[in-house]
């Protein structure tokens, strides 16, 4: 498709070299009836540079090629409705290299707005001393929170103070689609000021691109979904997604164990496999518990969280499944994992994700 795109600028760019042509009378170009002046040439000159220039640029990945592209499909179109008899079918490789233009710019304008984001809690955890895990720590949680830290293996680590991480993933949209969509992501936590940026980049067939970001920062939280990058398709916040992204962030603890001493966390036994804890971070609230086997390792996270921004709605069981555990800077972490919710109709598993990267007390975006 890259290809095929880049013939469509090069070609539509080149056939502008027709109107310059005909206004300095270099050739006879029967393809163009009307008259051209000498000054309106210079314009189709121009306009095949921005062309070729463009698509140049496209092909080196230059993020500034679409703007480039913009002004040149819009020249164009001026000069093929100055012609339209003879160039009105222009419009459509004008109409395509347009689409693709906005398209590529908008995800340009939401990296930008996402890396600012990331910037801003990266920033928060600036001037925090990291300090190294003692098992004296340990002495006042719950019994399977404590045996689940020792054999994470973080006794003796620094305290991670931020985290980024990569992930694969497998994703479901809507309640009953069949098919799984693939997707990537990438995410930073801070943990003594607790926040998080997610990042996702999800393909649908045939053609379809969703992008989505999901951030908790200053005890707020935002939810969204865009199509190409550009066109809403979720945009959520108030403060049942401010209680949902807190949920989330408590049950993504387990990616880095030692935020289980932050002091936002407070814990509560159940039993001698569970633990409810109740994070508390600036007025929002909210609450989860994790589930331990006998060996000591984490197995699940449940959270009755809301499934929806609307007024009306209503609260359902949220769980996460480890499936798989690996040792990664390390720390025993789970690294494959599910999602479930678990609704009137029946339970409906969304999410299938595996962490292929992970390092702590990172200090930049550059890692």
């Amino acid at each position: 498709m890259k290809y095929l795109f880049l013939t469509i600028i090069f070609l539509h760019g080149a056939i502008h070299l027709l109107g310059f042509v005909k206004a300095f009378d270099l050739a006879n170009i029967q393809q163009l009836s009307a008259n051209i002046s000498k000054s309106a040439g210079l314009i189709w000159l121009f306009v095949f540079v921005l062309f070729i220039i463009s698509g140049i640029a496209y092909f080196a990945k230059f993020q500034w090629w679409s703007l480039l592209a913009i002004l040149a499909v819009f020249l164009s179109a001026s000069l093929a409705i100055s012609v339209w008899k003879d160039a009105k079918f222009a419009m459509i490789p004008n109409a395509i290299i347009l689409i693709v233009a906005f398209f590529s710019l908008s995800l340009v304008i939401f990296n930008k707005k996402v890396s600012n984001e990331i910037a801003q809690i990266m920033g928060q955890a600036e001037g925090f001393e990291t300090t190294k895990i003692t098992s004296e720590q340990l002495s006042e949680l719950p019994i399977p929170v404590a045996n689940w830290l020792k054999i994470s293996g973080i006794i003796g680590k620094e305290k991670a103070n931020t985290v980024w991480l990569t992930q694969k993933a497998k994703m479901k949209l809507k309640i009953g689609q069949e098919k799984w969509n693939n997707a990537t992501a990438e995410q930073y936590f801070t943990i003594e000021k607790p926040g998080f940026v997610w990042i996702v980049m999800m393909n649908m067939p045939p053609f379809i691109k969703i992008t989505g970001r999901d951030k908790f920062i200053d005890g707020k939280g935002e939810m969204q979904i865009k199509l190409f990058s550009a066109i809403n398709v979720v945009n959520a916040k108030g403060p049942k997604v401010d209680e949902g992204t807190l949920q989330r962030f408590l049950g993504e603890i387990v990616w880095f164990p030692s935020a289980v001493l932050s002091p936002y966390i407070s814990w509560e036994a159940i039993d001698a496999l569970s633990a409810k804890a109740t994070m508390d971070y600036k007025g929002t609230k909210g609450t989860g518990t994790f589930y331990f086997n006998k060996q000591g390792d984490f197995i699940k996270f449940s959270a009755f969280r809301h499934k929806g921004n609307e007024p009306d709605a209503k609260r359902y069981e949220w769980i996460i499944n480890v499936q798989e555990y690996a040792i990664m800077n390390g720390v025993k972490i789970p690294v494959k994992l599910t999602a479930t919710w678990k609704l009137d109709e029946g339970d409906w598993t969304w999410l299938k994700l595996e962490i292929t990267e992970i390092k702590y007390n990172i200090k930049s975006l550059e890692n």
